[in-house]
């Protein structure tokens, strides 16, 4: 899939798309876009909670849903959490990107 780089506007694909996807599903608040109000994710609704127990489990709950429902061009396999505080996460994804039946490791994923 071809798609456009959100920042310079060039010709995005592969595996560049995809993980600019997956970052702009992630951190969009569920209810914030227009015409798609049912967009997003809870993550950004989830890490302004405190941090507790339950927060890492939460977040890759939260993570796995929202990948599963808008990005069909990957399975996600695994989830780390690599920091969760308030107000900010950092994930690091693995799984694979089905278009070319590989697998793709996304890490670093801030969600603030």
């Amino acid at each position: 899939m071809q798609g456009m780089d959100g920042v310079t506007g060039k010709r995005l694909g592969g595996v560049e798309h995809l993980r600019q996807s997956v970052v702009k599903i992630l951190t969009t608040r569920i209810g914030t876009r227009g015409r798609r109000r049912v967009f997003g994710s809870n993550l950004p609704n989830r890490i302004d909670n405190p941090a507790g127990p339950g927060l890492a489990v939460d977040v890759i709950a939260d993570t796995a849903a929202a990948l599963a429902k808008w990005e069909p061009r990957y399975a996600l396999k695994r989830v780390v959490v690599d920091q969760a505080t308030p107000g900010r996460c950092v994930l690091d994804l693995d799984g694979v990107y089905l278009p070319e039946g590989r697998r793709v490791t996304l890490d670093g994923i801030v969600i603030e």
